[in-house]
């Protein structure tokens, strides 16, 4: 059982320390709805930067799609890569994506970290985790692996979760291939639960289902680039790319059916016309919230800090599409009120993450991608 004092003491008072003091250029002042805020680049020259952790001595690991995992300290981006990382297929929407640290990190080293990987068969999304020694990971081990693998560049999920009981939650994409989403035996288009070794948890939905992938905790998801820890409720909720419209924010229950591509609130591509058989179907979930058009929606972080008390209990979710920031205000799993905020001042936001500081911080999916802070204006 991993207890929340445990997760809270990763990040002790000398990593706030850090965190506040690195070399920052403050790009611009902005005012929102409820906050003004102020935006500062830590880092730049990243190569579409996927995903932004944060180390208990105050640093952060960042991946970039290329297929390096790199360290920002507080002189900006590490120029040495850290290795030890497997084989990657980097092509199309493929590569290094999500970073994650055991809850206990502080104590085993342990870092998660989702790819694409390489096989007879084309690719698919596969998770890993080593010890972080230096610049250099060891004991590397692949825990999952997507099967069966396809040629297919689309729809790789990829981000990583854990739970309050240290559980770890993988999202995946359907891979470009709709109908494999409501297939058991097949783990694209789901939601995986695992224990942190990689073991299936005995009382997985599906464990018990004859032809059943027993990693599965969800199923009928498009592509879910979006996963975050509700930390008032302890449940996982996940956004999800539609094709032209439908983007969906869910919460993944045991189970469930999301419905794709059987329901959905998007429409195809080009023509426009109908996918499946409507918006609604009995057996199967309807979306918490959704957007259409949509906005191509990627990283997600509850806000549960006092440095913006204003955005208490608001979710933030980024926007490829629209190059911008969305602030989501709920009422239990009711979303009440929708700001987009920094459109068209940073880019294509690949990552959004609540600091232990109590600023947000972004990743912009660019060819010169940055890491940015997002702070009160003082």
């Amino acid at each position: 059982m991993v207890c929340h004092a445990l997760r809270r003491a990763i990040f002790t008072l000398p990593t706030l320390v850090l965190l506040s003091a690195c070399i920052a250029q403050a790009d611009f002042r902005e005012s929102t709805e409820k906050a003004d805020i102020v935006v500062h680049t830590l880092a730049e020259g990243l190569d579409h930067p996927w995903s932004v952790t944060f180390l208990p001595d105050g640093r952060f690991l960042v991946t970039e799609r290329a297929g390096r995992l790199r360290y920002v300290d507080k002189n900006g981006l590490d120029p040495k890569p850290i290795t030890g990382l497997p084989r990657i297929a980097v092509a199309g929407q493929g590569g290094l994506l999500d970073v994650a640290l055991h809850p206990d990190f502080v104590n085993n080293h342990w870092v998660y970290f989702s790819y694409a990987g390489p096989g007879e068969d084309g690719s698919g999304t596969e998770v890993a985790r080593g010890k972080l020694e230096g610049h250099e990971l060891k004991e590397v081990r692949t825990l999952f692996r997507l099967n069966p693998k396809t040629y297919s560049g689309h729809h790789f999920g990829g981000r990583l979760v854990f739970d309050r009981e240290g559980r770890l939650y993988i999202t995946l994409g359907d891979r470009g291939d709709r109908p494999r989403a409501q297939r058991l035996s097949d783990h694209a288009g789901s939601s995986i639960r695992l224990n942190d070794d990689g073991t299936v948890p005995t009382d997985n939905p599906f464990v018990n289902e004859s032809g059943a992938k027993p990693e599965i905790f969800t199923y009928g998801n498009r592509n879910m680039q979006g996963a975050a820890l509700n930390p008032w409720t302890g449940e996982v909720w996940t956004h999800e790319h539609g094709p032209q419209g439908g983007d969906e924010v869910n919460v993944m229950r045991a189970g469930v059916n999301y419905g794709w591509p059987v329901i959905t609130y998007g429409v195809n591509y080009g023509s426009g016309t109908k996918i499946g058989e409507g918006t609604e179907k009995p057996g199967m979930a309807q979306p918490l919230y959704y957007w259409v058009p949509s906005i191509a929606p990627s990283g997600m972080a509850f806000y549960d800090s006092g440095r913006f008390p204003q955005w208490r209990g608001n979710l933030f979710v980024g926007s490829l599409k629209f190059r911008l920031l969305v602030r989501l205000e709920l009422d239990g799993e009711k979303v009440t009120h929708e700001e987009r905020m920094l459109e068209g001042k940073l880019g294509r936001i690949r990552d959004v993450r609540a600091g232990p500081d109590g600023n947000l911080y972004l990743l912009t999916d660019e060819y010169d991608g940055r890491l940015v802070r997002v702070s009160p204006a003082e």
